[in-house]
């Protein structure tokens, strides 16, 4: 038998937006699908609106929201689950779900795709790890943007400043390269941001 390791796509990247006073004005998080054998996963859905990117970036890919298996929210926040209800076949996943829905430390979601507990912009946070030919890790917010990796600084919204830190520091330390929740992904060894997965 032939295993072959997951695939992941950027459907979107992940957006932020502030004013001069440092207030939110725009948010968005990145999407990402992941191919695992016969699993379709998505990583965080973004916010209401953006529907119809997701579906045009997804038929590009020659699926449709009824196609995708498992949703995994990295937290429970509207602009990384609005659009939750897109993917009405799927099961959804958290860290803040309850009984069978909520994910753990080391939790096998399909072949080569886990979960790491990430707390700190949220108590519940987590990413999602996944082994293709380079370990990519979907951080959401416990690694918003390159800006907190290249400072190192923790996502200016968190509920524990140490514990954001100690989620950073295992998210640069397991990654090749991360998918931010708001933010173009970007390789963890060469600082560079790139435009795809593969």
């Amino acid at each position: 038998m032939v295993v072959t390791r997951p695939r992941a796509f950027l459907l979107k990247p992940g957006h932020l937006e502030r004013d001069d006073e440092g207030n939110i004005l725009d948010a968005r998080s990145s999407v990402t699908l992941i191919l695992a054998q016969s699993k379709k996963i998505v990583v965080d859905t973004g916010t209401e609106d953006e529907s119809e990117l997701v579906n045009e970036q997804l038929a590009g890919l020659g699926l449709a929201p009824e196609d995708i298996d498992i949703v995994i929210n990295t937290h429970d926040h509207p602009d990384h689950c609005g659009n939750n209800g897109l993917f009405r076949q799927a099961r959804v996943l958290s860290g803040e779900g309850k009984g069978e829905r909520r994910l753990k430390e080391g939790d096998s979601v399909a072949p080569g795709v886990w979960i790491m507990e990430t707390p700190g912009h949220t108590l519940e946070s987590v990413s999602i790890v996944c082994e293709s030919s380079r370990r990519i890790v979907m951080a959401g917010d416990a690694l918003p943007l390159m800006g907190n990796y290249l400072k190192w600084v923790p996502p200016r919204l968190h509920v524990d400043r140490d514990l954001a830190m100690r989620s950073m520091a295992r998210i640069v330390e397991v990654a090749d390269l991360v998918v931010p929740g708001h933010d173009s992904p970007f390789l963890v060894k060469e600082r560079m941001r790139i435009a795809d997965l593969s």
